[in-house]
């Protein structure tokens, strides 16, 4: 009896780790719920010149993203010497210094950022084991990066058409979450469907930045003077 009292703890444990979400669902739709009319409709007006036009103005794009991640890299060190706000602010002015002179490079690791998320979306999608994401991620990192440093304008279209994605579909899907809200009675559609559906979140990112990509790859073919 004790043996199999034994596999049965393992089991029950195994099974206790497979159900825990890796995946922060209820942060995004934190997101999405938080967010107000106003700040929906901006999200999904920037979300769209971020996807298809991005390109452009990828180098203030990428630099502001070494500057979010600066800003929450620099809290973390910040809170844990008791100086969350000045940790804030270095690690913003420091990443953000570092990337203007090595812009390729960060493009490059946005790129294999990119690739990553793609991969750990469609991990998620298949509903395989969300412990393990990190492997689906991992591939997705590995193939970002290299795509990113043999074709560079892939590595552009890929970040910033992902990134555009991301945040219209936050922005849409607040709008109708609070359009939800209204109808009488109100519904939870929305909210069944990202926590519910492993496929809505991934597909719901994925059209868009394909669609992205596609319109980014015509623009820049009209466009031989883009360099970095």
């Amino acid at each position: 009896m004790g043996n199999f009292e034994f596999l049965a703890n393992i089991l029950a444990a195994t099974t206790r780790v497979e159900e825990k979400q890796y995946v922060p669902i209820d942060f995004i739709w934190n997101q999405i719920t938080n967010l107000s009319w106003l700040h929906a409709l901006l999200a999904v007006s920037f979300g769209v010149v971020y996807l298809l036009y991005g390109w452009r103005i990828f180098k203030a794009l990428a630099a502001i993203c070494f500057a979010m991640m600066g800003l929450f890299a620099g809290m973390m060190v910040g809170k844990q010497i008791g100086h969350e706000m000045w940790g804030g602010v270095v690690g913003v002015f420091l990443l953000t210094a570092l990337s203007l002179p090595l812009m390729k490079w960060c493009i490059c690791i946005l790129g294999a950022m990119a690739g990553a998320t793609l991969t750990g979306s469609l991990w998620y999608a298949f509903g395989l084991p969300q412990v393990y994401i990190w492997a689906g991620m991992a591939i997705g990192l590995v193939a970002g990066g290299m795509i990113s440093f043999i074709v560079f304008k892939a590595a552009v279209m890929l970040f910033t058409s992902l990134a555009g994605a991301v945040i219209i579909t936050i922005g849409i899907l607040s709008l109708l979450y609070h359009y939800e809200n209204l109808t009488l009675p109100p519904t939870t559609y929305i909210d069944n469907l990202v926590h519910g559906s492993n496929w809505f979140l991934p597909l719901a990112i994925l059209v868009p930045t394909i669609i992205g990509i596609i319109a980014q790859n015509r623009m820049i073919r009209k466009s031989p003077d883009w360099t970095l």
